[in-house]
Order: structure tokens, then sequence, then C-alpha cells
């Protein structure tokens, strides 16, 4: 088998069919379809489901397709490296949400001071999106909050957060004081989506107590829950860097519950055979460095 086979096969599972696959490689329909037989008939596996006029891969394919990317990625970041594409290339970042909005622009700010021919592509999703972009090579490495679920996928902990209830000013729990956290269930909740590491944190919690919320709200945006919370439409969970200039500004107020402390690292992600650049070391290096100084001003020591 050779790198060839193993482009064509991954280029035609990206594309969906043999003929897209043709154009964007182009070369000929007849030559794509010889390079997917080549490849069963070596590991007598079959590939593709084709069904209808159309392709669906099968769990061995699926099985050599996680190999294949990362065959054809090593490949192409050895060819960066030796042809010093490293000072002049690009690097793929993915970030989850809150990173993204709060620390991400610093950090590629204080990146391209030192690599300036270095161009930083971000993609800015929920955390179990940036896992599937590292899976797929989308990326060539992740900013979470939480730890990684893929076991393909290795984290370092770089950042340390903490994730607060908070109420709006005229919420009857905003002068309470402290509650008890067999309380919580009572009340109305607004959470972000379901993927998002911070929901996952606050439930898995929950669950150790045998409590379960279940949210009226869901969303992606962050400034919409909070703009509900502070409306006093119901409490939520997120995390103290992205609501510290609302508790601040005195929109919303944050609540103290027994027993209950919602502390949890942001991660470095990547996939366990990614070989990283000199940039991309350089740049998770940065992210370690500004991680250590810790966020000033949280309601708890962290």
């Amino acid at each position: 088998m050779t790198l060839r086979h193993m482009r064509i096969f991954v280029t035609v599972c990206q594309c969906g069919s043999v003929t897209a696959a043709a154009e964007k490689l182009f070369i000929a329909q007849p030559s794509v379809s010889l390079a997917i037989r080549e490849l069963e008939e070596y590991y007598g596996i079959k590939l593709f489901d084709r069904i209808s006029r159309k392709l669906y891969i099968t769990d061995a394919g699926k099985q050599v397709l996680d190999y294949a990317i990362h065959i054809v990625s090593l490949f192409d970041d050895m060819e960066k490296e030796i042809r010093n594409w490293d000072n002049i290339g690009t690097l793929r970042i993915g970030s989850s949400i809150t990173i993204g909005n709060f620390l991400l622009t610093k950090y590629i700010k204080l990146f391209s001071k030192k690599h300036p021919n270095m161009k930083v592509q971000v993609i800015i999703e929920n955390s179990v999106d940036i896992e599937r972009r590292i899976m797929a090579n989308d990326i060539d490495f992740g900013l979470i909050e939480g730890i990684p679920h893929n076991p393909q996928i290795e984290g370092e902990p770089f950042m340390e957060d903490e994730m607060v209830i908070i109420c709006g000013q005229d919420h009857p729990l905003s002068k309470a004081g402290q509650i008890c956290i067999r309380d919580l269930p009572q009340y109305d909740f607004i959470m972000r989506e379901k993927g998002s590491g911070g929901r996952e944190l606050f439930e898995s919690t929950m669950l150790i107590h045998n409590i379960e919320i279940k949210p009226i709200w869901e969303s992606v945006s962050t400034r919409a829950i909070v703009k509900a919370v502070s409306e006093g439409i119901g409490l939520s969970v997120l995390p103290y860097l992205l609501i510290k200039q609302d508790l601040d500004a005195g929109l919303i107020k944050s609540i103290t519950v027994n027993d209950l402390i919602l502390k949890r690292n942001y991660y470095l992600i990547y996939h366990k055979n990614k070989l990283h650049t000199k940039s991309a070391k350089d740049f998770m290096a940065l992210c370690k460095c500004n991680g250590e100084k810790g966020l000033p001003g949280s309601p708890r020591k962290i």
C-alpha cells in the first residue's frame, strides 16, 4: 500500500463519492475506483457498502480511515517541517466558545509577535465538535473546557476556571446567602447546549448527588442566557471567565451552594499521533505560560 492509496481513500470519504474525489484530486475516476479496490483486496475487507449508487463506509472502513487520516497528516507535517514551511505556513486551532471569546485573541496576538509570517486559522465551536475536528484532522490542536473523551486524543491542562451558579438581582435567591444543593431542582434553569464542557461538568456533578436538572431553556449564546437570567427567568451555570464583567456590573449575582464547587481545567488537546511543528509547540507553550497566571478576581481561590 502507498501514501497515494491512503490519500485517495481519505478524499473519497471526505467527498462522499468517487466522482467528487476524482475531481478534487485531478485524476481520472477509474483511477480512484482502482485504488479503493486495491485497498480492499490488500486488506481483505470491504471499505464501503454501495447502495443505490451511494457509498456508505463500513465499520472496517471507519477503522482504516482513522489510521489513513493521520498517515496522510504525518506525511504532510513532515513536508512542512523539512521545507521550512513552519515559518510561513498556517496554524489551525479549534477553540471552545468560552476560551475563544476571552483568551484566544490574546494568545494569538502574543504568538503573532514571535511568528509574524504565520497565519492562524481559528474555528470556535463547542468541545464535542472540536474533538470531532481533531479526529478529522481539520485542526492541528484544540483548546477546550474539560477533558477529552476520545481515547485517540491527548489532553494537557493549561488553566483552571470555576463554574458559577447565577441569578437575577430580583430573583428570590439573590439575597439567600447560601442554599442547599438539594434545593436546586425546584428552580428553573437556563443552560448551554448539550456538548458544552460547562454543562457536562454541571450535569455530571449533579448526578453524583443523584440530582437531575432539566433546563427550561437551552442556548448556544452566553449573552442570551445572561440576559434571560438578569430578567429573572431562571438560574444558570456559566464559567466565571464569561460572566465576570456582568457580575462586576451588577447585572447578575452569584449564588453559593453548600457542598458544590464546580472547578474545571481548560485543556490543550491533539491527536496522539499528531506531529507538532515548532510553531504549534510555541503556541501551546504560550497557552500554558499564560494559564499558570490564572484568572484574577475569581469568586473563589482556584
